[in-house]
């Protein structure tokens, strides 16, 4: 299954996983820690109280948007993840958002592996054309595509397997991000 059908299929708290998940992996270009989004994840678990997500993401633009710095295209489109979360866990715009951190998070990483040139690489390869993808890319798009299948699977209990893969992920861009600097001096 494609990752634009996994996400048409995401009920909301797979979505939403899905969208924090691929903001959670780009946190380095915004100057996070491993910690910056942890808060969010907290508000996506079952014993979580309703209304933290909106209260804990306010804290989050707040932590991070203090710590942003550069305006590489790479940054703009994590900036653009954070800035457009909605503050309710529900309806279309959380759909809207998860589908945008999915494409987001990809051209992401294709920026990273120098293929500026080819935009409409990330949306093919989430139609399900994996042939050809740097190694960063096809990754990130396997990642994506375990976040939203183990939320299928097996619903809130998925969660801590989502924050594994993203953990995964964030080490990875990081080490990218880095390896690019060294290379670009």
């Amino acid at each position: 299954m494609s990752l634009v059908e996994l996400i048409a299929q995401a009920d909301e708290h797979g979505l939403a996983v899905s969208g924090l998940a691929c903001l959670d992996r780009c946190v380095p270009l915004l100057g996070g820690d491993d910690e910056a989004v942890r808060p969010l994840w907290a508000s996506l678990a079952e014993d979580a109280a309703p209304g933290d997500w909106a209260e804990r993401l306010r804290q989050t633009r707040g932590r991070l948007d203090a710590a942003v710095d550069g305006a590489r295209e790479c940054a703009v489109e994590a900036r653009r993840m954070l800035a457009t979360a909605p503050a309710e866990l529900s309806g279309a715009g959380l759909r809207e958002w998860a589908d945008a951190c999915s494409l987001g998070a990809l051209r992401i990483h294709r920026l990273l592996d120098g293929a500026a040139g080819d935009a409409g690489l990330a949306d093919a390869c989430r139609e399900g054309a994996a042939e050809g993808l740097s190694p960063l890319l096809a990754a990130e798009l396997r990642r994506q595509t375990a976040v939203l299948e183990l939320m299928a699977a097996r619903g809130p209990a998925g969660l801590r397997g989502a924050l594994e893969v993203s953990t995964e992920g964030r080490r990875v861009l990081r080490a990218a991000v880095s390896r690019r600097s060294r290379r670009d001096g």
